[in-house]
Protein backbone atom coordinates (compact mmCIF):
# COMPACT_ATOMS: atom_id res chain seq x y z
CA UNK A 1 0.00 0.00 0.00
CA UNK A 2 2.88 2.38 0.81
CA UNK A 3 4.06 2.68 -2.79
CA UNK A 4 0.60 3.15 -4.30
CA UNK A 5 -0.64 6.61 -5.22
CA UNK A 6 -3.74 8.09 -3.65
CA UNK A 7 -6.04 7.36 -6.62
CA UNK A 8 -4.99 3.68 -6.68
CA UNK A 9 -5.71 3.42 -2.96
CA UNK A 10 -9.21 4.89 -3.43
CA UNK A 11 -9.94 2.61 -6.38
CA UNK A 12 -8.89 -0.54 -4.55
CA UNK A 13 -10.89 0.24 -1.39
CA UNK A 14 -13.93 1.75 -3.13
CA UNK A 15 -16.06 -1.40 -3.22
CA UNK A 16 -15.83 -1.82 0.58
CA UNK A 17 -16.27 1.86 1.49
CA UNK A 18 -19.25 3.19 3.41
CA UNK A 19 -21.76 5.44 1.67
CA UNK A 20 -20.11 8.58 3.06
CA UNK A 21 -16.61 7.49 2.10
CA UNK A 22 -17.76 6.64 -1.43
CA UNK A 23 -19.19 10.15 -1.73
CA UNK A 24 -15.80 11.60 -0.74
CA UNK A 25 -13.91 9.33 -3.16
CA UNK A 26 -16.25 10.25 -6.01
CA UNK A 27 -15.90 13.96 -5.35
CA UNK A 28 -12.11 13.82 -5.13
CA UNK A 29 -11.85 11.70 -8.27
CA UNK A 30 -13.93 14.20 -10.28
CA UNK A 31 -12.52 17.39 -8.67
CA UNK A 32 -9.00 16.40 -7.62
CA UNK A 33 -7.46 19.71 -8.71
CA UNK A 34 -9.78 21.62 -6.37
CA UNK A 35 -9.83 19.04 -3.55
CA UNK A 36 -6.03 19.19 -3.22
CA UNK A 37 -6.39 22.70 -1.73
CA UNK A 38 -9.50 22.11 0.39
CA UNK A 39 -9.57 21.53 4.14
CA UNK A 40 -11.31 18.48 5.59
CA UNK A 41 -14.11 20.76 6.78
CA UNK A 42 -14.56 22.26 3.30
CA UNK A 43 -14.71 18.86 1.61
CA UNK A 44 -17.21 17.70 4.21
CA UNK A 45 -19.35 20.78 3.65
CA UNK A 46 -19.20 20.33 -0.15
CA UNK A 47 -20.11 16.63 -0.07
CA UNK A 48 -22.64 17.02 2.74
CA UNK A 49 -20.94 15.02 5.50
CA UNK A 50 -19.02 15.77 8.69
CA UNK A 51 -15.41 16.86 8.91
CA UNK A 52 -14.65 13.84 11.11
CA UNK A 53 -15.89 11.52 8.36
CA UNK A 54 -13.41 13.09 5.94
CA UNK A 55 -10.60 12.57 8.45
CA UNK A 56 -11.61 8.90 8.94
CA UNK A 57 -11.65 8.54 5.17
CA UNK A 58 -8.03 9.72 5.02
CA UNK A 59 -6.88 7.36 7.79
CA UNK A 60 -8.85 4.52 6.19
CA UNK A 61 -6.66 4.89 3.10
CA UNK A 62 -3.55 4.38 5.25
CA UNK A 63 -2.54 7.98 5.93
CA UNK A 64 -1.68 9.23 9.41
CA UNK A 65 -4.20 12.03 9.14
CA UNK A 66 -5.81 14.52 6.78
CA UNK A 67 -2.66 16.67 6.29
CA UNK A 68 -0.71 13.66 4.99
CA UNK A 69 -3.65 12.70 2.80
CA UNK A 70 -3.88 16.24 1.39
CA UNK A 71 -0.15 16.27 0.62
CA UNK A 72 -0.44 12.92 -1.18
CA UNK A 73 -3.29 14.32 -3.26
CA UNK A 74 -1.30 17.45 -4.09
CA UNK A 75 1.69 15.30 -5.09
CA UNK A 76 -0.53 13.20 -7.36
CA UNK A 77 -1.95 16.32 -9.05
CA UNK A 78 1.60 17.62 -9.57
CA UNK A 79 2.68 14.30 -11.08
CA UNK A 80 -0.22 14.52 -13.50
CA UNK A 81 0.92 17.98 -14.56
CA UNK A 82 4.46 16.65 -14.95
CA UNK A 83 3.22 14.35 -17.72
CA UNK A 84 3.25 17.37 -20.03
CA UNK A 85 6.94 17.87 -19.18
CA UNK A 86 7.63 14.17 -19.77
CA UNK A 87 6.07 14.45 -23.19
CA UNK A 88 8.33 17.40 -23.95
CA UNK A 89 11.40 15.45 -22.83
CA UNK A 90 10.46 12.44 -24.91
CA UNK A 91 9.69 14.28 -28.14
CA UNK A 92 11.51 17.64 -27.96
CA UNK A 93 14.40 16.58 -30.22
CA UNK A 94 12.20 14.73 -32.71
CA UNK A 95 11.00 16.01 -36.05
CA UNK A 96 7.29 15.95 -36.85
CA UNK A 97 7.68 12.78 -38.94
CA UNK A 98 9.61 11.11 -36.11
CA UNK A 99 6.83 11.98 -33.67
CA UNK A 100 4.25 10.42 -35.98
CA UNK A 101 6.38 7.29 -36.34
CA UNK A 102 6.96 7.05 -32.59
CA UNK A 103 3.31 7.49 -31.61
CA UNK A 104 1.91 5.15 -34.26
CA UNK A 105 4.54 2.52 -33.47
CA UNK A 106 3.53 2.72 -29.81
CA UNK A 107 -0.11 2.25 -30.83
CA UNK A 108 0.77 -0.83 -32.88
CA UNK A 109 2.60 -2.26 -29.87
CA UNK A 110 -0.47 -1.72 -27.70
CA UNK A 111 -2.70 -3.51 -30.21
CA UNK A 112 -0.27 -6.44 -30.38
CA UNK A 113 -0.08 -6.58 -26.59
CA UNK A 114 -3.88 -6.51 -26.36
CA UNK A 115 -4.13 -9.32 -28.90
CA UNK A 116 -1.62 -11.44 -26.95
CA UNK A 117 -3.22 -10.96 -23.53
CA UNK A 118 -6.93 -10.90 -24.40
CA UNK A 119 -8.84 -13.85 -22.96
CA UNK A 120 -10.74 -15.52 -25.85
CA UNK A 121 -13.17 -17.08 -23.39
CA UNK A 122 -14.14 -13.70 -21.94
CA UNK A 123 -14.50 -12.26 -25.43
CA UNK A 124 -16.82 -15.12 -26.43
CA UNK A 125 -18.82 -14.74 -23.22
CA UNK A 126 -19.21 -11.01 -23.85
CA UNK A 127 -20.69 -11.67 -27.29
CA UNK A 128 -23.24 -14.12 -25.88
CA UNK A 129 -24.13 -11.87 -22.95
CA UNK A 130 -24.80 -8.91 -25.26
CA UNK A 131 -26.96 -10.94 -27.62
CA UNK A 132 -29.02 -12.59 -24.87
CA UNK A 133 -29.58 -9.57 -22.61
CA UNK A 134 -33.02 -8.00 -22.59
CA UNK A 135 -31.50 -4.51 -22.40
CA UNK A 136 -27.86 -3.52 -22.84
CA UNK A 137 -26.61 -0.52 -20.89
CA UNK A 138 -23.35 1.19 -21.88
CA UNK A 139 -21.35 3.57 -19.71
CA UNK A 140 -18.11 5.34 -20.60
CA UNK A 141 -17.35 8.78 -19.20
CA UNK A 142 -14.82 11.57 -19.81
CA UNK A 143 -12.16 10.36 -22.28
CA UNK A 144 -14.00 7.03 -22.66
CA UNK A 145 -17.17 8.72 -23.88
CA UNK A 146 -16.23 8.43 -27.60
CA UNK A 147 -15.71 4.68 -27.13
CA UNK A 148 -19.15 4.34 -25.55
CA UNK A 149 -20.72 6.40 -28.35
CA UNK A 150 -19.06 4.22 -31.00
CA UNK A 151 -20.22 0.99 -29.36
CA UNK A 152 -23.74 2.35 -28.84
CA UNK A 153 -24.06 3.39 -32.49
CA UNK A 154 -23.12 -0.01 -33.90
CA UNK A 155 -24.93 -2.12 -31.32
CA UNK A 156 -28.05 -0.22 -32.35
CA UNK A 157 -27.67 -1.68 -35.84
CA UNK A 158 -27.35 -5.20 -34.44
CA UNK A 159 -30.10 -5.31 -31.82
CA UNK A 160 -32.64 -3.17 -29.98
CA UNK A 161 -32.90 -1.97 -26.39
CA UNK A 162 -29.52 -0.25 -26.11
CA UNK A 163 -29.21 2.44 -23.43
CA UNK A 164 -26.25 4.81 -23.45
CA UNK A 165 -25.83 6.39 -20.02
CA UNK A 166 -25.23 10.10 -20.60
CA UNK A 167 -24.77 12.01 -17.40
CA UNK A 168 -22.73 14.45 -15.37
CA UNK A 169 -23.86 13.12 -11.98
CA UNK A 170 -24.34 9.81 -10.19
CA UNK A 171 -27.96 10.72 -9.46
CA UNK A 172 -28.80 11.09 -13.16
CA UNK A 173 -27.00 7.84 -13.92
CA UNK A 174 -29.07 5.88 -11.41
CA UNK A 175 -32.24 7.45 -12.83
CA UNK A 176 -31.34 6.18 -16.30
CA UNK A 177 -30.60 2.62 -15.13
CA UNK A 178 -33.24 2.31 -12.41
CA UNK A 179 -34.94 -0.60 -14.22
CA UNK A 180 -31.81 -2.70 -14.73
CA UNK A 181 -32.27 -6.33 -13.60
CA UNK A 182 -30.81 -9.83 -13.88
CA UNK A 183 -32.21 -10.02 -17.42
CA UNK A 184 -29.99 -7.14 -18.55
CA UNK A 185 -26.30 -6.44 -18.94
CA UNK A 186 -24.10 -3.39 -18.62
CA UNK A 187 -20.85 -2.66 -20.47
CA UNK A 188 -18.55 -0.43 -18.45
CA UNK A 189 -15.61 1.28 -20.17
CA UNK A 190 -12.96 2.96 -18.04
CA UNK A 191 -9.20 3.50 -18.12
CA UNK A 192 -6.87 5.37 -15.76
CA UNK A 193 -7.83 7.73 -14.23
CA UNK A 194 -10.83 5.43 -13.51
CA UNK A 195 -14.20 7.12 -13.24
CA UNK A 196 -15.85 6.78 -9.84
CA UNK A 197 -19.23 7.37 -11.48
CA UNK A 198 -18.61 4.38 -13.75
CA UNK A 199 -17.57 2.29 -10.74
CA UNK A 200 -20.78 3.24 -8.95
CA UNK A 201 -22.81 2.23 -12.00
CA UNK A 202 -21.03 -1.16 -11.98
CA UNK A 203 -21.77 -1.58 -8.27
CA UNK A 204 -25.43 -0.69 -8.75
CA UNK A 205 -25.73 -3.16 -11.65
CA UNK A 206 -24.09 -5.90 -9.58
CA UNK A 207 -26.51 -5.28 -6.71
CA UNK A 208 -29.35 -5.70 -9.22
CA UNK A 209 -27.71 -8.97 -10.41
CA UNK A 210 -27.27 -7.71 -13.97
CA UNK A 211 -24.50 -9.28 -16.05
CA UNK A 212 -21.45 -7.03 -16.23
CA UNK A 213 -18.85 -6.66 -18.98
CA UNK A 214 -15.87 -4.40 -18.42
CA UNK A 215 -13.52 -2.92 -21.00
CA UNK A 216 -10.47 -1.69 -19.11
CA UNK A 217 -6.68 -1.74 -19.10
CA UNK A 218 -5.41 -4.45 -16.73
CA UNK A 219 -6.22 -7.18 -14.25
CA UNK A 220 -5.52 -4.63 -11.50
CA UNK A 221 -8.27 -2.27 -12.66
CA UNK A 222 -10.95 -1.67 -9.99
CA UNK A 223 -13.52 -2.23 -12.74
CA UNK A 224 -12.77 -5.95 -12.52
CA UNK A 225 -14.09 -6.11 -8.96
CA UNK A 226 -17.64 -6.03 -10.29
CA UNK A 227 -17.32 -8.29 -13.33
CA UNK A 228 -16.37 -11.83 -14.29
CA UNK A 229 -16.22 -10.91 -17.98
CA UNK A 230 -13.25 -8.58 -18.38
CA UNK A 231 -11.92 -7.43 -21.75
CA UNK A 232 -8.46 -5.91 -21.35
CA UNK A 233 -6.80 -3.45 -23.73
CA UNK A 234 -3.60 -1.40 -23.29
CA UNK A 235 -4.03 2.35 -23.16
CA UNK A 236 -0.89 3.88 -21.58
CA UNK A 237 1.23 6.53 -23.32
CA UNK A 238 3.78 9.16 -22.34
CA UNK A 239 1.57 12.11 -23.17
CA UNK A 240 -1.14 14.35 -21.75
CA UNK A 241 -3.66 11.88 -23.19
CA UNK A 242 -3.94 8.10 -23.19
CA UNK A 243 -4.01 6.07 -26.36
CA UNK A 244 -7.47 4.62 -27.04
CA UNK A 245 -6.48 2.85 -30.26
CA UNK A 246 -6.30 -0.64 -28.73
CA UNK A 247 -9.61 -0.27 -26.83
CA UNK A 248 -11.30 0.95 -30.02
CA UNK A 249 -9.89 -2.02 -31.96
CA UNK A 250 -11.22 -4.33 -29.26
CA UNK A 251 -14.68 -2.75 -29.50
CA UNK A 252 -14.51 -3.02 -33.29
CA UNK A 253 -13.72 -6.74 -32.99
CA UNK A 254 -16.65 -7.13 -30.60
CA UNK A 255 -19.02 -5.50 -33.11
CA UNK A 256 -17.75 -7.72 -35.96
CA UNK A 257 -18.14 -10.87 -33.83
CA UNK A 258 -21.70 -9.87 -32.94
CA UNK A 259 -22.55 -9.27 -36.61
CA UNK A 260 -21.23 -12.71 -37.56
CA UNK A 261 -23.34 -14.31 -34.83
CA UNK A 262 -26.61 -12.90 -36.17
CA UNK A 263 -25.97 -12.02 -39.84
CA UNK A 264 -29.62 -12.24 -40.92
CA UNK A 265 -30.76 -9.91 -38.14
CA UNK A 266 -28.10 -7.38 -39.05
CA UNK A 267 -28.96 -7.67 -42.75
CA UNK A 268 -32.66 -7.09 -42.04
CA UNK A 269 -31.90 -4.11 -39.78
CA UNK A 270 -29.67 -2.49 -42.38
CA UNK A 271 -32.24 -3.05 -45.13
CA UNK A 272 -34.90 -1.49 -42.93
CA UNK A 273 -32.64 1.50 -42.28
CA UNK A 274 -31.90 1.88 -45.98
CA UNK A 275 -35.64 1.91 -46.73
CA UNK A 276 -36.12 4.64 -44.13
CA UNK A 277 -33.21 6.64 -45.51
CA UNK A 278 -34.57 6.39 -49.05
CA UNK A 279 -38.17 7.12 -48.06
CA UNK A 280 -37.34 10.19 -46.00
CA UNK A 281 -34.24 11.26 -47.93
CA UNK A 282 -32.25 11.34 -44.70
CA UNK A 283 -28.88 11.75 -46.37
CA UNK A 284 -30.18 14.60 -48.54
CA UNK A 285 -29.80 17.04 -45.65
CA UNK A 286 -27.24 15.27 -43.50
CA UNK A 287 -24.42 13.76 -45.52
CA UNK A 288 -23.08 14.26 -49.04
CA UNK A 289 -23.45 11.26 -51.34
CA UNK A 290 -22.04 11.44 -54.86
CA UNK A 291 -24.19 10.50 -57.83
CA UNK A 292 -22.83 10.91 -61.33
CA UNK A 293 -19.76 12.59 -59.82
CA UNK A 294 -21.87 15.38 -58.32
CA UNK A 295 -22.97 15.83 -54.71
CA UNK A 296 -26.57 14.78 -54.10
CA UNK A 297 -26.84 17.73 -51.75
CA UNK A 298 -26.62 20.10 -54.72
CA UNK A 299 -29.21 18.34 -56.89
CA UNK A 300 -32.40 20.15 -55.80
CA UNK A 301 -30.72 23.55 -56.04
CA UNK A 302 -29.36 22.81 -59.53
CA UNK A 303 -32.74 21.52 -60.71
CA UNK A 304 -34.44 24.70 -59.54
CA UNK A 305 -31.78 26.87 -61.17
CA UNK A 306 -32.22 25.00 -64.45
CA UNK A 307 -35.99 25.48 -64.41
CA UNK A 308 -35.61 29.18 -63.64
CA UNK A 309 -33.17 29.50 -66.52
CA UNK A 310 -35.57 27.78 -68.92
CA UNK A 311 -38.40 30.05 -67.80
CA UNK A 312 -36.33 33.17 -68.41
CA UNK A 313 -35.38 31.89 -71.86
Amino acid sequence: MENKDIISRMNEKFIKMSKGHKAIASYISDHYDEAAFMTAAKIGQTVGISESTVVRFATGLGYDGYPEFQKALADWVQSKLNRVQKMGTKYKSNSQSEIIHSVLTADVEKINDTLTNLDPGSFSDAVDIILNAETVYIVGLRSCEPLADFLHFYLGMIRGNIVLLKTTSVTEMFEQMIRISEKDCIIGISFPRYSMRTLKAMEFAKDRRAKIITITDSIHSPMNLYSSCNLLARSDMVSIVDSLVAPLSLINALVVALCLKVPETVKNNLEMLEDVWNSYQVYLNDEINFIDDEPMLNYPLKKEETKEGEALA
